[in-house]
Parts: structure tokens; C-alpha cells; sequence
């Protein structure tokens, strides 16, 4: 028995591992290799391994497996209640007949996962908005990072606003409150970062424009503009000169975990790009916890563009 799917824009670039337990559950990672290594899982008819990554229409069959009798436990969809789905939907910056716009809230996942269980796919996905469609996922926004993020309403604006992001024509502008005063006050960020797929190591070329809004002794506002779209890029950069983003668990220095915040300072406060000779320009007011950092921390941001 043979079972086809087609890749949609939530699963563009996921390994298949992953796709296999996010579709079917928790299974066993020795039982996937297995029916890798037999051939019996295979993408665009060719024999592939756990790490491969999927694309946006690839083809993924499946040959006389039935994973409900080997999973471990099942996923269960996050269920919101009408108070989380009337929140979020009240982060809305713009509704049309392809997309939304939010400025997305600070500890909210994008998609589910084995860490998270709520998070805005499926939130959105029994809203009202979306009651003729679901929502599609086009690019990335870590969890703990609040602002501007798009949801496409159609397979169609999903494969656009995905391939647009792909070409590097999406240009976004973050701001962070890191630790310390930075040297200078603009310039580019050129660096080789490392990231593991299992035991693979694996180094990307990263690049980031910086500006500084303000800045004092113990703290500096800062604005960044991301050329490349590497995992956790800005962090892994301000953290890479000693300058970790305030709040930052993850990237940080053993003397900035002070508890002094617990949401992380990193803000996505721009978007910008064109579809079809428009011209499309979405900006996301600051957080409440961001303003008051800046408050305490004494930084200006009055001459934010």
C-alpha cells in the first residue's frame, strides 16, 4: 500500500524526520532509519536519509507503513480557548485576501512542537479568519521574539511570500537592547557561524547591518538589518562580541544573568517588500517590557525611522 504527500509551505525546509513525527507522532527514531534504509520512505521517488530537507511541493511516499501501530504517543494539536484566539487576533496589523499581518507577543511558538504546545498555527487555524482555509507559516520568528510576522491565507501567497523570503527581497529591520556600550556606531557584521544537523558540523556565512540608536555604559539600543537569514543570526552575533541581547538565555555571559527581565529584548520591528509593483510596508509598536528596559536603562528611542 502507497501513500502520497505533497510538502506544503509550513514543512519548507524541515527534515523529513522531523515532518514523519510532526504528521504521525512521537516515533521511534531507529524505526525511521529503518524504513529509510529499506526504501520504504521516499522524497521525489528517490531513496533519501533523515537529515534531508524538504521543499515546498516535494513529493514524500510512503510504502506499507502504518505508524499508528508503532508510535509512541500521538501528537495532540494545541486546542485554544476563544480568549487566546480574540488576543491574538487583536495583534493584527493587517488582514487582506492573502495574508496577516501581527506583531506577534513574546513567548509564543510559531508552530508546535515536542517543547511547545501553543503557538499561532493553530490558534489561527480555528479562527475565523481563516474558516475557508488555514494558516501558513512563511518564515521564521524565534519563540521568545515579539513583532512583526505574516501568516499567508493560500497555498498561492505562501509559496510567494516564501520564495520571496528564500531570495533574500523580504528586508527586515530588528531592534535589540543588549548588554554594555557597543564601539561603533553603524557598520556590517560578516561572520562564519556554527550549527550542528545531529553530529554534523556545519558553518554559514552570516552578514548584518547595525546601527546604534543609543547607547551608555551599561546598555545600548540597536538596529539591525539581517542580509542573511541564519538560525538565532542577531544573538549568536551580539553574543559573538561580548554584548549579549538582554534576556537571552541561551547567548549569554555568566555575569548579564542577573534576572533582571525575563522576556528576551530582541524585537522584529520592520518588514518591507513588493508584490506585483506594491509596495508593502508593515511596522510593529514596541512591547510593553521592551519600553520599560529602555526606561530603566535610560536609552532613547525617539529617533527610531
Amino acid at each position: 500500500m502507497k501513500k502520497t504527500y505533497i510538502v506544503d509551505s509550513t514543512c519548507n525546509d524541515m527534515r523529513v524526520d522531523r515532518w514523519i513525527r510532526n504528521l504521525f507522532g512521537n516515533i521511534p527514531q531507529s524505526l525511521i532509519e529503518k524504513y529509510l534504509r529499506l526504501g520504504k520512505i521516499k522524497l521525489n521517488k528517490k531513496k533519501i536519509k533523515s537529515s534531508s530537507k524538504l521543499k515546498i511541493n516535494d513529493q514524500i511516499d510512503l510504502f506499507n507503513i502504518n505508524f499508528e501501530n508503532t508510535l509512541i504517543k500521538k501528537k495532540i494539536k494545541f486546542e485554544p480557548s476563544k480568549k487566546i484566539i480574540k488576543s491574538n487576533e487583536d495583534l493584527i496589523i493587517d488582514n487582506n485576501d492573502k495574508f496577516i499581518v501581527l506583531n506577534k507577543s513574546s513567548g509564543i511558538s510559531v508552530q508546535g512542537g515536542t517543547k511547545s504546545k501553543k503557538n499561532l498555527v493553530d490558534i489561527f487555524a480555528k479562527s475565523e479568519i481563516f474558516k475557508d482555509t488555514k494558516p501558513f507559516s512563511v518564515h521564521r520568528l524565534d519563540k521568545d521574539t515579539s513583532g512583526v510576522f505574516i501568516i499567508a491565507k493560500t497555498r498561492e501567497s505562501a509559496q510567494l511570500l516564501t520564495s520571496l523570503f528564500r531570495l533574500r527581497k523580504v528586508y527586515k529591520t530588528y531592534l535589540a537592547i543588549c548588554h554594555g556600550e557597543l564601539n561603533k556606531n553603524s557598520g556590517e557584521w560578516n561572520d562564519d557561524l556554527i550549527r550542528y544537523d545531529g553530529k554534523k558540523k556545519i558553518t554559514e556565512k552570516a552578514k548584518t547591518l547595525f546601527r546604534v540608536i543609543d547607547k551608555n555604559s551599561e546598555a545600548s539600543l540597536v538596529e539591525l538589518k539581517p542580509i542573511t537569514g541564519r538560525k538565532h543570526q542577531l544573538r549568536k552575533q551580539l553574543h559573538s562580541i561580548g554584548q549579549p541581547i538582554f534576556g537571552d538565555l541561551k547567548y549569554k555571559l555568566s555575569n548579564t544573568n542577573k534576572g533582571l527581565n525575563k522576556n528576551l529584548m530582541l524585537h522584529s520591528y520592520k518588514i518591507k517588500f513588493m508584490i506585483n509593483e506594491v509596495k508593502y510596508t508593515y511596522t510593529a509598536l514596541l512591547p510593553d517590557h521592551f519600553k520599560k528596559l529602555l526606561k530603566v536603562k535610560r536609552l532613547n528611542f525617539s529617533n527610531l525611522k
